[in-house]
């Protein structure tokens, strides 16, 4: 089979495109054009959902294309690419069903996940809140909760970490200790029981665009249906509205939340690998080592058995965790082995 690479745009080209989305977006003479939220992405269209508020002020005898709320949209060619949460510039004709989308706003932040060609696909955009849930069943891995909070500051999204299911937890399992010692790093933690109140949880995630993400299941299907009793219906209807409901399973999608701001779900965004990222980048992602990279004996230290290393005698004093320095080890390892082909 043979691949076909997309151009790689030049600077100047870049710049362009950059410009040209400016100049739509400060555009006076809106007309025809409204403003939206992408809620679901299938492939070549989009379902974009109107936020301007046009639609309430339409006339009684308007054509029924024009007081839908929900859009069916392609885009315009020269626009990146676009992904569930975007804000966009979309235009209608008087009697058209579907939608042109003409420009994306400035997101506040973009989620990413590597597929299976190697490649960084975008998946979710301007995401305030990553939900991080895990339980005593099944066993939690510390290894991949780390590499969550690595995908997290990369992408300059907030997390929280949520222990489900906490009404099922003994002394032995010792996972109120492993978020004790997340909450002393600085995360944000919360427990939940199993059918529980959630009103702490609610509390956090209002009036914010949040992902869950956690091995399957630690509850977390569990804890969206307890958020948002009727979202599998309005997975539903969406399909309905976008007559392509073979997709939705396998869909990004964007569901709001009855308290405020919205619940973005994907298969795509459940699991996160950060095989693509720089050995920078990971260490990034541990930040209580900030203090100590830089400080040992030899420049290229890789913090293992190395004399003189600044992390190991972090460990070894009770400074830092050694497992949580076991952990930047092997992403490190996969982050080296990955650049190698």
């Amino acid at each position: 089979m043979t691949l076909i690479r997309k151009r790689r745009l030049t600077d100047q080209q870049t710049r362009r495109i950059e410009a040209q989305q400016t100049r739509r977006i400060d555009e006076e003479d809106k007309g025809e054009l409204r403003e939206g939220l992408i809620i679901v992405h299938y492939g070549r269209q989009l379902l974009v959902q109107q936020i301007d508020g046009d639609h309430d002020s339409e006339q009684a005898d308007a054509p029924e294309t024009l007081k839908k709320t929900i859009w069916r949209c392609h885009a315009r060619t020269n626009l990146p690419v676009l992904v569930t949460g975007d804000r966009v510039r979309f235009q209608v004709e008087d009697h058209a069903e579907l939608g042109v989308i003409t420009a994306l706003h400035p997101r506040t932040s973009l989620l990413t996940r590597p597929d299976r060609y190697h490649k960084v696909k975008p998946v979710a955009a301007n995401v305030d809140l990553i939900v991080v849930v895990f339980a005593a069943l099944p066993v939690p891995s510390p290894l991949l909760i780390d590499r969550y909070l690595v995908a997290c500051q990369q992408a300059e999204i907030q997390a929280l970490l949520v222990l489900g299911k906490a009404d099922l937890l003994t002394e032995e399992d010792g996972l109120r200790t492993l978020l004790a010692e997340y909450n002393t790093l600085g995360y944000d933690t919360l427990t939940v029981e199993t059918d529980g109140d959630l009103s702490e949880l609610i509390a956090q995630i209002t009036d914010k665009t949040v992902v869950f993400v956690g091995q399957s299941g630690v509850g977390k299907s569990s804890l969206i249906n307890a958020l948002i009793p009727d979202a599998n219906l309005k997975v539903n209807i969406i399909s309905e509205n976008s007559a392509l409901g073979q997709h939705t399973t396998t869909t990004t999608t964007l569901l709001p939340l009855p308290h405020g701001g919205a619940l973005i779900d994907s298969p795509g965004i459940r699991e996160f690998g950060v095989w693509h990222l720089t050995v920078d980048a990971i260490r990034n992602g541990f930040v209580e080592m900030y203090p100590y990279y830089g400080m040992c004996r030899f420049r290229n230290c890789l913090h293992k058995n190395e004399p003189g290393c600044a992390l190991i005698a972090a460990a070894a004093e009770g400074k830092v965790l050694p497992r949580r320095l076991a952990c930047l080890n092997r992403l490190e390892d996969e982050a080296r082995e990955a650049d190698k082909t």
